[in-house]
């Protein structure tokens, strides 16, 4: 005799485990704690067999004999209903493993470690902004280029073209990961080369030409925040190192009686083996930016960082904290940069000084080869880099007097 949905409900709990019967081969099973699982009981190739239908409440009664006779429809065809549940959990289990998201998660795990942590965790930021949200879940074998296609040019609607090009290659590498372990067929990110514009370079803003740069250096000086943006202020211009390496430097990198910074090589821009292996980075420091440093030890000199942060501990000034200065005096982003800096002596030391290329884009931590291909070492030419910091104090001080500084004749070697 079928159930009805008040014996179902009213079905309490006894001593032992029992069962209540429904109709072509369904029960439910009450346990001792009161917990009613629906079951059904069917015969395959000879074999008494159980397969479960759910969870009262959860599963109603009307529920529980849509699903017997959706079994019995698949016993009809000579289907086993138990192995053909088993096979789509198991279907179910190896799309969630092989969705987009799960292989980038799985290639960023295991090839970041080649790469710097900033790079790596940039890497997956991005991922997670742009990528996931549209594509995560679809299995990776499935990707089509429309679907990548769709990622990129909500990304290029933003303007943002250079991150939609980043992310076509992130993408790529994903893809071509799944497919050398054979989660998927091939690359869809390929097909969409010359999908989009060309990205347009953008390069810091930097001042390059003499007299507006003397009316920057003088508006540094009279700059009147704290004292140690002040010296960061000051000090960017004589070493024209990058903003962060600058900011994070530590007394314990200077030797002022050599007049000479040693910048960790892990913290250099650079790939994470060179991070790990290279080379430090020598700045030698003109008579100048001795005497700023000096000065500055006064002030901080106790503790770690250099340009340590107003919000005290053991940390080093906001990476924001000269951006907003120059806004503050008056510079917008389009007319100056604190890494603009890097650019003004790259142009300015060989077109006014006629210090030669190789000597300030080794000073700029820049690779330098020879005709051969090979890359000098970054600790050589150092009475060069030395005469060159030398000469770029001179000339910044000589612009900021408004004095008129001739081009240098010859090039420095």
């Amino acid at each position: 005799m079928a159930l009805t949905d008040t014996e179902v409900r009213n079905a309490a709990p006894k001593a032992a485990p029992y069962r209540l019967g429904d109709a072509a081969g369904m029960y439910l099973e009450v346990s001792t704690a009161g917990s009613k699982y629906w079951r059904l009981r069917y015969r395959f190739a000879g074999k008494q067999k159980t397969l479960a239908l759910g969870v009262y409440p959860q599963t109603t009664l009307k529920q529980a004999r849509e699903r017997r006779d959706a079994a019995r429809q698949q016993l009809g065809k000579g289907v086993d209903p138990g192995a053909a549940r088993k096979a789509e959990k198991q279907t179910q289990r190896l799309n969630a493993a092989n969705t987009f998201e799960a292989l980038a998660r799985e290639w960023h795990e295991r090839f970041s470690p080649t790469l710097s942590e900033s790079h790596a965790a940039r890497n997956l930021r991005r991922l997670e902004k742009y990528a996931f949200p549209y594509i995560g879940a679809l299995p990776v074998a499935d990707l089509a280029p429309a679907d990548v296609l769709g990622v990129l040019q909500r990304i290029e609607k933003t303007g943002h073209v250079e991150t939609a090009h980043r992310v076509r290659m992130l993408i790529g590498q994903v893809m071509r990961y799944a497919v050398s372990n054979g989660r998927a067929q091939r690359d869809v990110a390929a097909d969409l080369r010359g999908a989009l514009p060309p990205a347009q370079v953008k390069h810091h803003a930097a001042i390059t030409e003499p007299v507006a740069l003397g009316a920057l250096l003088r508006t540094i000086d009279g700059y009147t925040g704290t004292a140690t943006v002040s010296a960061a202020l000051r000090l960017a211009p004589l070493l024209f190192q990058r903003p962060g390496e600058l900011r994070q430097a530590e007394w314990t990198e200077f030797d002022l009686d050599a007049a000479m910074w040693t910048v960790p090589a892990a913290r250099m821009k650079r790939k994470k083996a060179g991070k790990e292996n290279g080379p430090d980075h020598l700045v030698p420091l003109s008579t100048q930016a001795v005497a700023l440093l000096r000065g500055l030890h006064l002030l901080t000199g106790r503790g770690r960082f250099v340009f340590p942060s107003l919000r005290g501990g053991d940390r080093c000034m906001s990476d924001m904290a000269m951006s907003a200065a120059f806004k503050r005096m008056g510079y917008t982003a389009d007319e100056a940069l604190p890494h603009g800096w890097r650019a003004t002596a790259r142009t300015l030391a060989v077109e006014e000084l006629g210090v030669s290329a190789e000597v300030i884009e080794m000073q700029l931590a820049h690779e330098v080869r020879d005709s051969l291909g090979r890359a000098y070492n970054r600790t050589q030419w150092l009475d060069a880099r030395r005469d060159l910091m030398q000469k770029w104090a001179d000339y910044l001080d000589g612009l900021k007097a408004g004095a008129k500084v001739l081009p240098f004749a010859g090039n420095a070697q």
